[in-house]
């Protein structure tokens, strides 16, 4: 069966369909990859099974990993990128929330990678007025990893997480192992001086070139806030981002830096795009001139 979407490098990836939690034992459920329709169904004995909608009779493959579904269109690599902290026993992992966003995934990314933009659209909760200085971090870009690491970030944060009970100075770090999924990692309260820190990721299913569902979660060390309390506290936080990022014109995302004018805060969205443009990238963006 022809696919919509005939670039191999987004095809050949893993992405995810949904979280367990959500997926009914026994009920059929359809949703779409990269302008695909697919259905996926789970038995009451746990047994999954992935498939194209159109054509029944085509299986699709599928991993479990970190308290999701994942499928591939294409030829998928053997793994998925690691998460070292969700096996760790003293954590909660909670998946917080599915949204659906009228935007490319790459420009879902980029809002996730930038700390500018926490006082003015977290206000009272990741940042405030007059701490808005994004302060300069590095960026490295690994080939042998394959991912985008940016490090020494610091911002103020009048409530870093559920736990927090005063503002403070959060270190973040921010990482990104595959072209759709991001994670971050910032100071967990209490543990500062071992320097162990909470876990916040990304899944982003493409639906199509400007439409994405974003599967988000929290790995925390708090084993004292509630599961529908961190559910509660990161939903209020996509909730802010997805009327900022459903204005973002134009909604694929420039691969060309000169596209927008870039300030010192942007340096890992310049990194992101310049990797996306090696890998030869051509669904959901706006290729570079030469």
């Amino acid at each position: 069966m022809k696919l919509t979407c005939d670039d191999p490098v987004i095809l050949n990836q893993w992405h995810p369909l949904s979280s367990f939690d959500e997926i009914a034992e026994g009920a059929t459920h359809h949703t779409v990859l990269l302008e695909q329709p697919v259905s996926y169904q789970m038995t009451s004995a746990g047994d999954v099974s992935v498939w194209l909608r159109d054509d029944i009779g085509c299986t699709l493959p599928l991993k479990r990993s970190y308290g999701f579904l994942w499928t591939c269109l294409g030829t998928p690599p053997d793994d998925i990128f690691p998460i070292f902290e969700l096996d760790e026993p003293d954590r909660q992992n909670v998946a917080t929330g599915v949204f659906g966003v009228n935007v490319s995934f790459g420009r879902a990314i980029e809002n996730f990678l930038d700390m500018g933009h926490f006082p003015f659209v977290h206000t009272g909760i990741l940042g405030e007025e007059p701490h808005t200085e994004v302060k300069e971090y590095d960026v490295e870009v690994s080939e042998s990893r394959d991912e985008i690491m940016a490090t020494r970030c610091r911002f103020y944060q009048p409530q870093a997480s559920l736990a927090s009970e005063a503002g403070a100075d959060v270190d973040y770090v921010f990482r990104v192992p595959h072209i759709n999924c991001a994670l971050l990692y910032k100071s967990s309260p209490g543990y500062e001086a071992e320097g162990r820190m909470d876990v916040i990721y990304m899944f982003l299913q493409p639906m199509g070139p400007e439409w994405t569902r974003a599967h988000t979660g929290m790995c925390v060390i708090d084993m004292d806030s509630s599961y529908q309390g961190i559910r509660y506290f990161q939903q209020v936080i996509f909730g802010q981002d997805k009327s900022i990022l459903e204005n973002q014109q134009p909604k694929r995302l420039p691969l060309d830096t000169r596209a927008e004018t870039p300030i010192r805060a942007d340096k890992s969205a310049i990194a992101y795009r310049r990797w996306l443009t090696t890998k030869g990238l051509t669904y959901g963006v706006i290729l570079a001139l030469c």
